[in-house]
């Protein structure tokens, strides 16, 4: 008996697309609200103020992160109220959904645009210290980071002889 698996994959793309549909439904979401809170009472004096000293300062160094200090009631709103930064999180980055990190990829790769001298790669790697995630997350990362910075996805794999 012959099998014509048509009516089979044409069902598992309409689903696929239905999910996928909801995951950009998602993105456009975080599209609309990133950072909104950045414009608020809560945040805005405090960033007012900082934003061009971090502009100044290299992500990660000493004085970056006495910024950060200084700006502790801002940002503690500001991760209380934005699933795309791990500290929203007890758990941190083990606890946000694939959403959440490409999301937070995003905003790390406008970050470093700020930054006269700001590198998504080097980011990638001093996150991986401050948020504790492994290599392969850090690969993955980087993989997009790549692409997201003008690299090809490759659509077929080239066949092995």
């Amino acid at each position: 008996m012959s099998n014509d698996s048509k009516t089979a994959t044409l069902e598992h793309m309409r689903l696929v697309s239905v999910i996928l549909s909801k995951v950009i439904c998602e993105l456009l979401h975080r599209d609309e609200i990133h950072d909104a809170g950045k414009l608020q009472p809560e945040e805005k004096d405090i960033f007012d103020k900082f934003t061009p000293k971090l502009k100044d300062s290299t992500y990660g160094s000493d004085e970056y992160k006495g910024f950060l200090k200084a700006m502790k009631p801002a940002l503690d709103h500001h991760y209380a109220t934005n699933r795309h930064h791990p500290e929203f999180f007890d758990g941190g980055i083990k606890d946000m959904n694939l959403v959440d990190l490409i999301e937070m990829l995003c905003d790390w790769l406008a970050a470093t645009q700020r930054h006269d001298d700001g590198d998504l790669m080097k980011s990638i790697e001093i996150n991986q210290n401050r948020f504790g995630y492994g290599d392969e997350m850090k690969a993955v990362f980087e993989n997009t980071a790549r692409w997201l910075q003008g690299g090809e996805l490759v659509y077929k794999r080239k066949v092995m002889p």
